[in-house]
């Protein structure tokens, strides 16, 4: 079956957003030459709000104008963060992944003006990030600090560092890998210190589920390792039924023998109570891996903890 003349990828407006475009778009460039691509930006609820997304939906926040603009026809092939799709309930009926690119880095970075890295920050220094996973990590690690509330894409955070609203930041290094600003990094966090958000650094392509000449077309693309860890992480997360304020905190990993392993953490938000759980799949499948690993934590009382914060 022959690909489609002409993809309409649909995205996020942001800087970062577009240039995963395209990367998508250069990947389907070198699989396809015949095949025309342009991208049709939409401004999400997420990207216009400023407060607490647990107010606009939370995570689908960042997910619904896109999904909309591929179930009314206005573009065919959508580019989301696995991170910010909602695990807690199912795509929008009509919809499928086509494809997982394979992973970028999973961690993220400490930025500082001079440099200084997480354990030379004095005490009082503060930290901008509105992540609760973040906020609860250092509240466990660096009791310390400080964090102060910020969004807004990775470019406007570094401005408002610049401006000195915070001392420091924390990004995802895969996020400054795509809009090329990895000079601004002090210190790359080990996932020891600083576990990362379930689906960090994957990139899903969503499109209908009745398109099968592009879901043909583009599911080359797709990373069989990325997969099997998304399905790992992300039915770990359905199981848990985390919502947008929920310090949760995970990553599945294949290793070069094949086997897949997956490791998660639930918080209270002050930190006191870390929640862990690490198994390896060995002959289950990654769906049963996740299932398992939510089942361990809710065992040690991460329901309680995760309804006990307000959302």
């Amino acid at each position: 079956m022959s690909a489609p003349e002409l993809i309409r990828i649909v995205s996020r407006d942001s800087p970062m957003a577009l240039a995963q475009v395209e990367r998508v778009r250069a990947e389907l460039a070198a699989l396809h030459p015949a095949t025309a691509t342009e991208v049709v930006p939409v401004k999400t609820t997420g990207d216009k709000w400023m407060g607490d997304l647990s107010q606009v939906e939370g995570k689908g926040a960042f997910t619904k104008e896109v999904d909309q603009a591929l179930l009314a026809g206005e573009a065919d092939l959508a580019v989301h963060c696995v991170k910010d799709i909602p695990a807690d309930r199912p795509l929008p009926a009509g919809t499928t992944f086509a494809a997982f690119l394979e992973r970028d880095d999973i961690r993220d970075a400490l930025i500082h003006p001079d440099g200084l890295q997480l354990d030379q920050l004095p005490a009082g220094s503060r930290i901008g990030t509105s992540s609760v996973r973040r906020i609860a990590q250092l509240a466990a690690s660096h009791p310390h600090l400080e964090c102060v509330p910020m969004r807004g894409n990775a470019n406007r955070r570094l401005e408002k560092l610049a401006a000195g609203e915070a001392d420091a930041l924390l990004l995802a290094v895969s996020g400054l890998e795509r809009i090329d600003r990895t000079d601004v990094i002090s210190e790359i966090l080990s996932p020891e210190v600083m576990c990362p958000p379930i689906g960090a650094g994957i990139l899903a392509l969503q499109c209908r589920e009745g398109d099968t000449a592009l879901i043909d077309a583009v599911s080359p693309l797709g990373h069989l390792a990325t997969y099997r860890e998304t399905t790992a992480e992300r039915m770990f997360l359905h199981v848990l039924q985390g919502h947008c304020n929920s310090p949760i905190a995970g990553y599945a990993q294949v290793e070069r023998n094949g086997e897949l392993s997956l490791q998660a953490k639930v918080f209270s938000l002050d930190g006191k109570t870390v929640l862990n759980a690490h198994e390896w799949a060995g002959p289950l499948d990654p769906a049963t891996l996740g299932t398992s690993v939510a089942v361990s934590l809710l065992r040690q009382g991460a329901r309680e903890l995760i309804d006990g914060i307000a959302h």
